[in-house]
């Protein structure tokens, strides 16, 4: 199960950032938003993978239960990144009304 959760976080991560460096805005904002899914799967495997398992870890003892803090994290950076997104979008929409190209240096040809 981590191995197939470490290569879907490398695929979203280098998906991500070859998005990044694309000409246009809207590829941009899906890069990020690519690369927020990956940090979120990194920071949600960090907090330990397990298939099956009730989580109670520690068999009688209710005491001891799984780490809540990284699901927090996730869901946390799940709803920043949402907001910062529909951002990007509004600002996206405004510059292209502005300058009539959603290329991000502003041309509509590369050179």
């Amino acid at each position: 199960m981590e191995l197939v959760l470490s290569i879907a976080i490398g695929i979203m991560t280098s998906c991500g950032v070859w998005l990044i460096l694309r000409p246009r805005t809207y590829q941009v904002i899906i890069g990020l938003s690519l690369l927020s899914y990956a940090v979120n799967l990194f920071i949600f495997g960090v907090g330990g993978v397990k298939a099956n398992v009730p989580p109670i870890l520690g068999g009688d003892d209710p005491s001891i239960l799984a780490d809540p803090v990284p699901q927090a994290l996730v869901l946390t950076a799940i709803v920043i990144g949402f907001a910062t997104t529909a951002l990007f979008l509004v600002v996206l929409l405004a510059s292209r009304g502005l300058t009539g190209s959603d290329h991000v240096d502003g041309r509509n040809e590369p050179k």
